[in-house]
């Protein structure tokens, strides 16, 4: 019997992630930058070119085609399905999951491991990217295993995890290239401090290991091109490191990571300041890695939020910490208890009071997005009011997690973060029941694509098309009875019988379907 019991908490610890990582009804992409990533995908098993990725006929050199081709083999061996252009993401997300379960172990105990990955889980910006078919969430948990192998070597004897430290830093190049540089930089005086692994035979031997399928791809692509790809993605490189539309100020990260990481930030924070004056052992993990990467970041000319969810593991481990130092503090629990148990609550039922009577009607939320949405906002109140003095501090953390939980998975299973573009969706869906469009192959007018909303619009249309054709530089290309995704529709209309429009929408706009008569 206490066998069973046993297993049976493992069984839990497994089962109450199922509502926040897994969604099994209609999805749909979002543009950028997870609909450009997976319509590559698209193009690789369609035209079977597994070296070089395409934006239509054109070569795509500022990036390299990790993230594209695991998508396409995910579809290739588990069908051309969107649970399996996501099964990359997902299962990292689960990994990450994982490891940080086993990097609270390290360093805390296995009493409250659970709660850590429950406070990443639950943070917006992992929770979102988790959900995404994007490269960062993959590169992400590649850094949490660097981190957590690192933290694993106590000896030169550790080769398994020597070796590991070694492997991750070639995968993640593959994945987001240069950008590796920053968290290594970042894991220097930790490295500094255990320079044995440098040393190893073992670090040297997985670095090349994990270097391997990049390798082994610049090989395959640079017989297409004029100059080593290389070369190429230093171009990307340098155009990020100038000014450029994602250039933010140097500041961003300080607003940006506290408003990202809701609702754990303030406790992150608290966590880091802790370790730094407090924990003598673990400080160069848990307060110099996340510092010194966040102050490397805000060097960087581009700056994007995603960017730092390479130390969201990191953050929970804090945000856990901080946690248990206040709520455990003389000083600050009763103002704290104060806080999350009545201004909290208040706030978040009339934020869900006033949006139900006021605003419910002016976004585009069908009535399940807005009820699942409502009631998570409700649920995360109430359970935060049950918050008391007298709690001890296991329930106060059972109930700290119990609404934002509450709140992710119903948001999830509302489909607000999985189906992205459920009105382009719907539409599409439709497009695809008509006679004339079944077993037809629908070309792309590139033409059309003149600014970032066709682009948008295009991308998206062309992931929903059944059978996407080729492109085309101008509709004069087409031939008779051929179908086309064109923005020429006024010239069509009133200019040119030769066209007809098979269906427009202002939901595609500016794209119509059209055929050559």
């Amino acid at each position: 019997m206490i066998s069973k019991i046993f297993k049976s908490k493992y069984l839990f610890k497994v089962i109450i992630f199922i509502p926040l990582i897994f969604y099994f009804g209609k999805r749909s992409y979002i543009a950028f930058d997870e609909g450009f990533y997976a319509l590559q995908a698209r193009w690789i098993i369609d035209k079977g070119n597994w070296t070089i990725p395409l934006w239509w006929d054109e070569y795509v050199l500022d990036r390299t085609i990790g993230l594209q081709f695991l998508i396409a083999k995910s579809q290739d061996i588990f069908g051309r399905n969107m649970f399996s252009a996501y099964l990359p993401t997902t299962s990292s997300a689960i990994l990450m999951l994982f490891i940080t379960y086993k990097l609270h172990e390290e360093f805390f105990n296995k009493k409250y491991a659970i709660i850590s990955p429950l406070l990443l889980a639950t943070s917006y910006l992992w929770f979102d990217y988790s959900h995404l078919a994007s490269q960062d969430i993959i590169y992400s948990c590649l850094v949490t295993i660097g981190v957590f192998s690192l933290v694993k070597v106590k000896s030169k004897d550790n080769k398994f995890y020597i070796l590991l430290f070694g492997i991750w830093i070639g995968l993640s190049f593959m994945m987001k290239t240069f950008l590796v540089f920053v968290p290594l930089l970042s894991l220097l005086p930790y490295l500094l401090k255990k320079k044995k692994i440098l040393l190893s035979k073992f670090f040297w031997i997985g670095l090349i290991i994990g270097f391997v399928p990049f390798l082994f791809w610049s090989l395959s692509i640079n017989t297409y091109l004029e100059k080593n790809i290389i070369f190429y993605l230093f171009e990307k490189f340098n155009i990020l490191s100038n000014k450029n539309t994602f250039t933010n100020p140097i500041y961003y990260y300080f607003w940006n990571i506290p408003v990202t990481y809701l609702p754990w930030s303030i406790f992150g924070i608290i966590g880091i300041i802790y370790n730094l004056y407090e924990s003598k052992k673990d400080k160069y993990i848990l307060a110099f890695f996340p510092l010194m990467l966040i102050a490397i970041l805000s060097i960087f000319s581009t700056k994007t939020a995603y960017y730092t969810l390479q130390i969201s593991s990191i953050l929970a481990l804090n945000s856990f910490v901080g946690i248990k130092f206040l709520f455990n503090s003389e000083r600050y629990k009763y103002i704290l208890i104060f806080i999350t148990s009545k201004i909290i609550p208040l706030t978040l039922v009339s934020l869900a009071l006033t949006y139900y009577f006021f605003f419910k009607n002016t976004t585009n939320f069908n009535s399940k997005e807005n009820t699942f949405l409502i009631l998570g906002l409700l649920f995360f109140g109430l359970s935060w009011s049950f918050i008391k003095n007298k709690n001890s501090f296991k329930e106060i953390l059972i109930t700290l997690i119990i609404g934002p939980y509450l709140l992710t998975s119903l948001l999830l299973q509302s489909g607000l973060f999985t189906d992205r573009s459920r009105e382009i969706r719907e539409k599409m869906e439709y497009v695809s029941s008509l006679d004339v469009v079944k077993n037809q192959p629908i070309k792309v007018d590139k033409s059309g694509i003149k600014n970032s909303r066709s682009q948008s619009k295009i991308i998206r249309i062309s992931l929903l098309t059944p059978i996407l054709g080729e492109s085309l530089e101008s509709i004069d290309q087409l031939k008779k009875s051929e179908l086309a995704w064109s923005t020429e529709f006024k010239e069509i209309k009133n200019n040119n019988s030769a066209y007809e429009i098979i269906y427009e929408n202002d939901v595609l706009k500016p794209w119509q379907l059209i055929l050559k008569k």
